[in-house]
């Protein structure tokens, strides 16, 4: 049975309107504040949880809402005290705009809108972790509209704080309530003695994410039983139900899957890598990137060896660019002023926990970005005979000598750059080479993996169909699969259809299959896509 809302407390300076929501320990009201005055949202603990255990982390949760209330993303804190009555509460900022839980249920997000708002709930969660919290509780109910339309990330109440270090730890839950919704719940928080990490709120920013697609969680299935039981099940197997939208990229289904990985170590390694990766897919769609905000926890180093303390310093500029050119946008952020925000765009680099600084001017040949490898566009200069050589030590080379290295060393930085840039907005990571002289295909990087999407069984348990999909479809594409599961793999089988079907399987055997995507040109999927049966 729910809990009877209280009466709001008596507040110096605050006037009680009406009740916004209950919760299981709290309730929550909409007061109009005298001085500044404005509308105000006040979280009361309720005066039957009033212990020293529910007060110390009431108090907890202000605390760590405080330290991040600045961020644009994030509910803000204004005050907190004890009422008369010996309640505490909180008074915090007002957001009069439906819930993410409140939208999807009666509308539609396109996948602009998706991505424009999990960039932005991402920025939050990744500015909590660069303070060493954990929310632990991420969810459509728990992000909220403010005034301006903004997303709110609001409802700190379970989070924790990460280990010293804060690289990855596992926050110490054994101890702890454990609070959790289970729809957008990791399955690591199922265990006996669970454990969170900075992974387990990906899982939940990736499920999140998912539900604004498609209108319910992923692992909820229309006209089934979906009681905790049924969900717990389906999330520890991974269970992701399939989209039922034509306008979802292949590629933004790829992320979000690696972001509900059952594995933590399949999954991105923090929220700033899972929000890089959601740019990119804004970049592949022709939308202007969403910012990520995130603070500037790295404080710019002095100059060393200046030569005049008094001089002008150039300072270092906090936003990394994407690659390749970007058309004017006309996001209703443009005309907004951060404070102290940098603005993190999608690179190919995958350290999440450093600001760097944009250069002035490029002292290099732009790179190629290989994933976690930044390779230089080398320019090869022919060594000089030897008496040349020595003739150069001892002489300048005349201008007209230069001229034409000049212009040569110039048209590599160029085409360079092109490649560079055109690796980025096309995804490929390595431009593709050419076939072995023995005429084999070539494993490329830039060819994607096929992606899973299911696996179904004959009644009778003797025949299994394995199903995948192609995240970056070329005219001539073909599947080339093979069985697994043997002591040694099977024959290699080739197919245009996204499906291979084993049959003759003895009942309770095990059945795996790998697939690569085999392009026209012989090139193929660096990494196959291994498939089994359970």
């Amino acid at each position: 049975m729910a809990r009877q809302a209280a009466q709001p407390p008596q507040i110096p300076g605050l006037h009680a309107e009406r009740l916004l929501g209950s919760g299981g320990f709290s309730d929550v009201f909409l007061y109009r504040q005298e001085l500044p005055e404005r509308q105000v949202a006040v979280k009361v603990l309720a005066l039957d949880e009033v212990t020293d255990e529910s007060r110390a982390a009431f108090v907890a949760e202000a605390n760590l809402m405080a330290q991040l209330s600045a961020h644009p993303y994030i509910v803000t804190i204004y005050n907190a005290a004890v009422a008369a009555d010996g309640r505490p509460y909180f008074v915090m900022e007002y957001c009069p705009g439906p819930s993410l839980s409140q939208q999807y249920r009666y509308r539609q997000f396109s996948v602009v809108d998706v991505l424009r708002t999990g960039i932005r709930v991402t920025s939050a969660v990744a500015t909590a972790h660069s303070a060493g919290i954990l929310h632990r509780d991420i969810k459509p109910a728990n992000v909220l509209t403010n005034a301006y339309g903004w997303p709110a990330l609001a409802d700190f109440g379970i989070s924790s704080v990460l280990d010293p270090d804060h690289a990855g730890g596992a926050a110490d839950a054994g101890n702890q309530a454990l609070g959790m919704s289970i729809p957008w719940s990791p399955p690591e928080m199922f265990a006996e003695h669970p454990t969170a990490d900075v992974r387990s709120d990906v899982f939940s920013l990736a499920a999140t994410v998912y539900t604004l697609l498609a209108g319910r969680s992923p692992f909820e299935v229309p006209g089934a039983p979906n009681g905790s039981i049924d969900l717990i099940g389906r999330i520890e197997r991974g269970t992701i139900m399939a989209l039922d939208r034509q306008d979802v990229p292949a590629s933004l289904l790829t992320v979000l899957r690696r972001g509900m990985s059952t594995r933590r170590d399949d999954r991105f390694p923090s929220a700033i890598d899972f929000g890089r990766s959601l740019q990119r897919v804004e970049l592949e769609l022709g939308y202007s990137p969403t910012t990520l905000d995130v603070p500037n926890l790295a404080p710019a180093r002095p100059r060393e060896n200046s030569a005049d303390e008094d001089a002008t310093r150039m300072r270092p500029v906090t936003t990394i660019a994407p690659s390749g050119p970007q058309a004017p946008t006309d996001d209703d952020d443009a005309t907004r002023v951060r404070s102290r925000m940098p603005v993190i765009e999608p690179t190919g680099d995958t350290d999440a926990t450093r600001v760097r600084p944009r250069p002035i001017t490029p002292d290099a040949p732009p790179a190629q970005e290989t994933g976690r490898t930044v390779r230089r566009v080398s320019t090869p200069v022919p060594p000089a005979p030897p008496q040349q050589a020595e003739e150069s030590a001892a002489a300048p080379v005349p201008r007209r000598r230069m001229l034409p290295w000049a212009i040569a060393l110039a048209a590599v930085i160029v085409v360079g750059g092109g490649v560079t840039a055109s690796l980025f907005l096309t995804g490929e990571d390595d431009p593709a080479p050419a076939e072995t002289s023995t005429g084999e295909p070539l494993e490329v990087a830039g060819v994607p993996s096929p992606v899973e999407m299911g696996k179904k069984v004959t009644s009778d348990g003797t025949s299994i169909t394995f199903e995948w999909s192609n995240p970056d479809p070329q005219e001539g594409d073909m599947y080339v699969w093979q069985r697994t599961d043997g002591e040694q793999p099977g024959p290699k089988n080739q197919t245009d259809e996204p499906s291979a079907t084993v049959d003759g399987i003895d009942e309770g055997a095990k059945v795996c299959v790998s697939v690569v995507i085999r392009r026209a040109d012989g090139k193929m999927s660096s990494e196959p896509l291994e498939m089994c049966s359970s």
